[in-house]
């Protein structure tokens, strides 16, 4: 994808409508939950926040990823849960409170601490630097992109709340369908990099989620959680906004390569997702 108004302007704006979108779905007491459930939060805030990243950097030093490769991982991994992880919660009939609050709080850290893991991935990988990269930059775009958009939607929310909730499922299909459809682009459009590395991305892919979901279930073991929960927190940590990553990718960085990863991790994380749901839904 060449630096356009496609890039720049067209993919930041849809973003800006998919966390429109997830504004809709939020209420003030999902930000305030933290203070009934402070373990469970926690837990998953350190799962998605704080492990998640390490678990990328081990899987991209494991199946030795390109550069590229690599820092796309490291940027998925920095990125926010998805609302699809709310999705799949209510199928597999987990804790939706508590799956929803973690979105939404790990959307609110993130702005922070994306660009800062962005720059250590970039620093540890590339070995040529990106000269217009600044984290102070970075920030105030996901700011723009992530939080107004999603203030924006709580607000609304607030004063239309019938309205609202009549409209979140056609955010929640939009966004689903932007990720299909930048999928495709960028197979399309890095086919000769995805065709030459597709086993080992793939690969990496899909143990990153597993091992996400797996941190999850284990942070809900070692906190002593009910089941259920630590199947929300597995759910949670496994599901990243990979929407976001590529975004960040092909219209902040300008590197189309680096959306690859996401991309394919875009696929990959409702395996293990749907598996779990699954089985907890079973019992």
């Amino acid at each position: 994808m060449q630096d356009s108004a496609l890039t720049q302007l067209v993919l930041p704006l849809l973003i800006v409508l998919i966390m429109f979108g997830m504004g809709l779905s939020l209420v003030v007491a999902d930000f305030a939950r933290v203070i009934k459930m402070p373990k469970a939060i926690l837990a998953g805030l350190a799962g998605q926040i704080l492990l998640m990243p390490l678990l990328a950097f081990a899987v991209a030093l494991f199946f030795e990823l390109s550069a590229e490769l690599a820092i796309g991982l490291m940027i998925l991994a920095a990125c926010p849960g998805g609302t699809m992880s709310n999705v799949i919660c209510h199928i597999a009939k987990a804790n939706l409170a508590l799956s929803v609050t973690l979105t939404a709080l790990s959307t609110l850290i993130c702005v922070f601490t994306t660009p800062v893991i962005i720059a250590l991935a970039v620093a540890h990988f590339s070995q040529t630097q990106i000269t217009d990269f600044s984290i102070v930059s970075s920030t105030v775009a996901l700011i723009v992109i992530t939080l107004l958009p999603l203030s924006l939607g709580l607000f609304i929310r607030h004063k239309f709340s019938t309205t609202s909730l009549y409209l979140v499922p056609y955010f929640r299909r939009f966004s689903a369908v932007f990720v299909v459809l930048m999928i495709i682009a960028i197979c399309i459009e890095e086919r000769n990099t995805l065709l030459s590395s597709f086993s080992s991305v793939f690969m990496a892919t899909l143990a990153l989620n597993l091992l996400a979901i797996g941190i999850g279930l284990l942070l809900g073991w070692l906190t002593r959680l009910s089941a259920i929960d630590g199947v929300t927190l597995g759910i949670e940590v496994g599901i990243q906004n990979a929407a976001l990553a590529i975004v960040i990718g092909v219209s902040l960085l300008k590197h189309p390569d680096y959306a690859i990863s996401a991309g394919v991790y875009g696929v990959t994380m409702y395996i293990g997702s749907l598996l779990l749901a699954m089985l907890a839904k079973k019992d």
